[in-house]
């Protein structure tokens, strides 16, 4: 198999983690961010301390803030900017992407239009093969070359059993899945019950609650799920609870660390000035209580979070309203 020349668009943690894992296997990759600084110090010093302070990246690691350039050179582009950024950065470069398979790693649902990431793209470069990868993956852990393993899913299968070579190292491991619906909600949905999550344990609410709040959380990402054709056990999967579960319980989890500060009565825009990263949840809960209500379907995790987020709701608010609902069967 041939090597790729793979472009991968956007410098932060994870863009950085995954552009060193194709450089791991063999790839020739260049790294695209506006911080001409970051830029700088990947090239000459082979990191990223903005992002991923105190860790070696690839020496092969390339790096540019010429975006149309880097796109133009390459066989494979890799999405890894924030969703609601996605429309804006790529829509201007959408001729150098036409046709080339896009790898899309970012996790959300863009505010105002609700449209996934695929969906996105699909109007934005609709000759491009679409992959999605997702599942539980910290990207400090990843430059670690500690063991992780991934979903990558997509309709085109050729493409798709390209990729997952082309990303397999003795540590970072990719399973094969044609269900793009299913792994792109789950890996969107996931950051929202995060949140909820994390408001569990800011509010000292125990182990049991936390148990509950993950495991009624992949019901409704589930619910939502089934409606929008997804396979049921994508669920069940390393993108799915495997992803959900690293979301809500792992302290390197930027969504969770926002669900413990509001449960501990800080303010958002206070949290989100100390986090020093995108949090995808706080703009997930919004899009994506707006797709259940037209969806016609019961999230009520979601709801709760939208609410404190958007409105005047409160964590213990969301806690009485959540173990208040009327009784009814488990998968009703």
């Amino acid at each position: 198999m041939s090597t790729k020349n793979i472009a991968v668009i956007g410098c932060g943690s994870w863009g950085t983690a995954v552009a060193n894992v194709f450089c791991d296997a063999g790839s020739s990759v260049t790294l695209w961010g506006r911080d001409a600084i970051t830029v700088d110090e990947i090239l000459k010093l082979h990191m990223n301390s903005k992002y991923l302070k105190g860790f070696k990246l690839s020496p092969s690691l390339k790096a540019s803030t010429d975006l149309n350039g880097t796109i133009a050179e390459a066989d494979w582009v890799v999405c890894s900017i924030p969703t609601q950024q996605i429309r804006k950065v790529f829509s201007p470069v959408a001729k150098e992407l036409a046709g080339k398979p896009l790898i899309n790693t970012s996790k959300g649902i863009e505010v105002g239009t609700n449209a996934t990431v695929s969906e996105i793209f699909a109007e934005v470069a609709p000759s491009s093969p679409y992959i999605i990868l997702s599942g539980p993956s910290f990207a400090q852990e990843v430059v670690q070359h500690l063991p992780t393993l991934v979903t990558l899913a997509s309709k085109n299968e050729s493409v798709l059993k390209e990729v997952q070579h082309q990303l397999s190292t003795p540590y970072f491991r990719a399973y094969r899945s044609t269900d793009v619906p299913g792994v792109e909600l789950a890996g969107a949905l996931k950051n929202v019950v995060a949140i909820a999550s994390g408001m569990v344990t800011g509010l000292k609410l125990g182990y049991n609650a936390q148990a509950a709040i993950i495991n009624r959380g992949i019901a409704e990402i589930t619910r939502m799920g089934l409606k929008r054709g997804a396979d049921p056990m994508t669920f069940l999967g390393l993108a799915g609870m495997g992803d959900l579960i690293l979301t809500c319980t792992g302290p390197l989890s930027r969504n969770r660390r926002v669900g413990v500060s509001l449960g501990e009565g800080k303010k958002l825009a206070d949290i989100q000035r100390e986090l020093g990263g995108v949090a995808e949840g706080v703009y997930t809960a919004q899009s994506a209580f707006e797709l259940a209500q037209k969806s016609g379907i019961e999230m009520p995790i979601t709801e709760q979070v939208n609410k404190i987020i958007y409105r005047d709701g409160t964590p213990q608010k969301a806690l009485s309203e959540l173990m208040s609902r009327g009784l009814k069967e488990e998968w009703a």
